[in-house]
Order: structure tokens, then sequence, then C-alpha cells
């Protein structure tokens, strides 16, 4: 597909999100409207609009392409999905209450109440670090197909489509913040959604088959094994390990992730954000079928028409990541190539402008203490506002460079693979400041257990194989992150003077 109407497709995208930008912040853009959206936002919105941010690029490109991966990854994804939407009810009736209770803005000051505040600045300097890079590495998997498949026909370098793209995404959310991103991101979430739909329709039309007949297609396919019993010990895709991963890893980057929680903490009531929880995780689980569905598809269409892998430009391997735009840009129609562009672009930046309005809000909440200061929506408070929001952005642009020059990995499997180490201290800290009411702890020993925590598991997961009999860790490794870290707490902790209220 010519990479001219790709462009003008882009363009046209971003104008479209600059005119909602405009109009959700006409009436104000203030620092409350950015942080909380004035705590007036629809559930329902809220859930539709979740699924975008959850979601994100690495669903799109990456899920699809693990399905036919040479090491028979097939439908193994889905048992950690379901791990996701047991975390997500673990989220819904345990931790959203706590944090209406507390009526908080960012949910790290509960660590502040709970445990003091070198712990409070512990947890908020992780969540800054892991949703960086997570954000960096998801943002960085689109502008790669980008590069790919329209920067590169005209010479724009690598670098200069990365500052593009954050521009654009920073022009659209800098004035109403979450106000904006709620609006946006049930928007992109639409077409998210309707992408994926639109391009299983579109395969199942080119192999000349209908829905009925595509299920029996991949179900007798090889690709649509789900449940994986063997080789506990030695295999990361044991249907233990994958739920408890995804138990945990939800609970650590979602209900405890500013990015997450900032969207239910808009809702105007705890029984609003609970239904709006109840409703993403039963869309969630049902979308993640469908792009596990369109890898089938995928794969079935490639070996049909005897389409290879495409090779990754700097490791010359076969990339599974480059298999889905690969065949909708030049073996489908122009149509389906549009649809793939509009559902990559939406699941990315829903993905990366709400992180990028999280990162802002963290840092002016956490460390500048906007939540007290009585001049909080004063000029001045909002012109320093916009200078973090800038800073953010840059900081992620150096990210993306940074991982560009390193990676030659699965995206899907690197941003877990860092999560269950900068994510697993959280774990710990919110479960000792949950389950340990009458104890505190030494505060100013907090961030060394946070740091030693994580190289322990580092030791762990390299030495597995031999110190623990041949066990391979998955994404199960951020549970013993916690573990370790509560356990850290609990050797430095002592007892309170009265049961805390939280």
């Amino acid at each position: 597909m010519a990479p001219g109407i790709l462009l003008t497709f882009l363009i046209g995208y971003f104008l479209m999100l600059l005119g909602i930008s405009y109009f959700t912040s006409k009436k104000s853009s203030d620092n409350s409207t950015f942080f909380i959206a004035n705590r007036n936002s629809k559930w329902y919105l809220v859930a539709f609009g979740m699924i975008g941010t959850a979601l994100s690029g690495v669903t799109f490109i990456s899920v699809p392409g693990e399905v036919g991966n040479p090491a028979g990854n097939e439908f193994k994804y889905f048992q950690f999905v379901l791990g996701n939407a047991i975390g997500f009810i673990i989220i819904a009736t345990v931790l959203l209450p706590l944090y209406y209770r507390m009526n908080l803005t960012s949910i790290y000051t509960y660590i502040e109440e709970r445990l003091g505040i070198y712990s409070y600045k512990t947890a908020a300097s992780i969540f800054l670090l892991s949703r960086t890079i997570g954000s960096s590495f998801r943002l960085y998997l689109v502008v790669i197909v980008l590069q790919r498949f329209i920067f590169d026909s005209y010479g724009v370098p690598f670098w200069a489509t990365v500052l593009i793209s954050l521009g654009l995404i920073w022009s659209y959310t800098f004035k109403g913040g979450l106000k904006t991103i709620i609006i946006t991101d049930t928007l992109q979430t639409l077409f998210l959604v309707s992408s994926v739909i639109l391009t299983i329709y579109f395969i199942c039309d080119s192999l000349n088959l209908n829905l009925l007949e595509a299920f029996e297609t991949i179900k007798n396919s090889g690709y649509s094994k789900v449940f994986f019993y063997e080789d506990f010990m030695t295999s990361k895709f044991h249907v233990s390990k994958q739920l408890l991963g995804g138990i945990f890893v939800t609970i650590a980057m979602v209900g405890l992730d500013q990015d997450m929680m900032q969207k239910n903490l808009s809702c105007n009531n705890i029984k609003e954000a609970q239904k709006n929880m109840f409703t993403f995780t039963s869309v969630f689980v049902i979308v993640n079928m469908f792009f596990l569905s369109v890898g089938a598809l995928l794969y079935i269409y490639a070996s049909k028409n005897g389409i290879e892998l495409p090779l990754d430009y700097v490791t010359g391997k076969p990339r599974t990541d480059f298999l889905f735009p690969e065949i909708a840009f030049n073996h489908l129609t122009m149509v389906p190539a549009v649809v793939f562009m509009l559902g990559l672009t939406a699941a990315t930046f829903a993905t990366t402008d709400s992180a990028l309005t999280a990162l802002t809000t963290s840092f002016c909440v956490d460390f500048l203490g906007f939540s007290k200061r009585e001049d909080l929506n004063s000029p001045a408070a909002i012109k320093t506002r916009h200078g973090v929001h800038i800073g953010i952005s840059l900081l992620m642009f150096l990210v993306i460079l940074l991982f560009n020059a390193v990676n030659n990995a699965a995206v899907v499997s690197a941003i877990f693979t860092v999560a269950s180490y900068t994510y697993g201290p959280l774990l710990g800290l919110y479960g000792f400041g949950l389950f340990m009411k009458n104890r505190g702890v030494k505060d100013k020993l907090v961030p060394l257990i946070c740091l030693l925590s994580p190289a322990i598991c580092y030791f762990l997961n390299a030495n597995s194989k031999t110190i623990m009999a041949g066990y391979t860790f998955d994404n199960e490794l951020i549970l013993i992150n916690g573990l370790i870290t509560f356990i850290g707490l609990l050797l430095i902790s002592k007892p309170s003077t009265g049961k805390t209220q939280f």
C-alpha cells in the first residue's frame, strides 16, 4: 500500500484527536480537570476507554504474532488473560474501595499514610520508572511499524518519527489531560475493537471462509490449544504459572498503577468505579480471544499464500511482530490496510496518551506536592504542570531511542519481563500495608529493600535451572518479587502504637 495514503490517514486521525481536545478543554483546562477530570466521568465511558489503554499496540501486533511463533505458543496467552480477569476482580473488590475511602488523587499517597515518606517516594518512583519503560516499549512497537511502512519511504530518520509521534500525543493531552483522554480513549477503543472484528472478516473473506468455517478452521489448525499442563518445572507456559502471573501482574500493573487507576478515580463514586471494572473485565477477555483468533487466521493465510515471517532489519532474524502489518499492508487490499492502521494507531496512542497524563500527575502530586497546594489551579501551578508534561515526553523519547539500540526480543516478552522486576516491590509494599496493620517499618530502609528484591529475583531467574532443579520462571516471578519485598519489610518492621485505620 502506498505510504502516502497511510500518512494522509495518520494526519487526519490526529487532526480529529486535536479537535476533541479543543472542545473538551474549552471550558476548563485547570489541574483538577487534568488530574481527575473533576470526578464526574461516566463509568461506561471509562470502562470502554480502558480497553484501549490496557491492550495497546503490543496486543494488536505481538499477541497475534506469537500465536504461530516457532516455539509453539498457540493460544497459551489466553491462560494469562484468564489470570488477568481474576486480578481485575480483586482490584475492584479490594483496592478500589480503599482508594475511594481515602479520596486519593495519587494512589501512592496511601503508602505515605501507612508506611512513611520514604516508602511513599519509593512507590511513586517505582511507578515512574516502570510506566516510563513500559509505555516507551509500547510506543516503540508502533513507531517501528510506522518507520518501516511509511517514513522510510520519505527518508525520515527513526528519531524524528519518535519525536513526531510524541509531539502529536503531547499536543492533544497537555490542556485537558484526563478529561480529554476519557473521550479520546473511548473513541480509540471503538476503532480498535472495530478494527480487529473487520480484520477477521477480511481475512476470512480472502480465505473464502464464513465465520462458522473460520471457527472450525482455527479449531483444527493446531494453533488453538489453550491450556497446558505439561512440564511444570521447565515450561513457562504451565497453566498454574500463567494464571498466577496473570493475577499478580494485573494487580501490580493495573491496581497499583496510577495510569490505570486514575481513570477509575475519576468516576463519581465507588459503585460506578466497580461497575466500570466488572464491565471492562468481560470485554477485555472477549477482545483478547478475538486477537488470538486473528493470529491463527494470519498464519493460516500466510501458509496458504507462501508468505514467510518478515525479517528484522537489525538482527536479520524472523520477527513475529511484523507478520500482521506485512499481510495487512502488502497482501490485502487498501481497505484492510487502512483498518489495520486505524486499529494499531488507536491501540498504541490510547495507551501512550494515558501514560503521559498519569506520569505527569504522579510527578506533580507525589514529588511536587500539588495535592497540598492551596493554589492548585493558579497560572503558576498550571505552567509547572505544562513543564512536567514536556519533560516526561522528552524522557520517553530518550528511552525509546535506547530501546531501539539494544532490543532484539519480542516486545510482548520484554514488557512483562521488565514489569516482573519493577512492579514487584509495589506488591510487597501494598501487601504489607494491607495485611500487617499492627506493624510499621523503619521507613528510611524501605528504598534499600525495594532495590534488593528485584536483584534477588534477577539472580533466581538467571540461575533457577541450576539451584531449583530445572525450574523455569515466567510472569509468576512478580509474585516472588513481591514476597521477597514483603519479607524484607517484615524484617525491618516494628509494632505500631495503634492499629491503622487503612
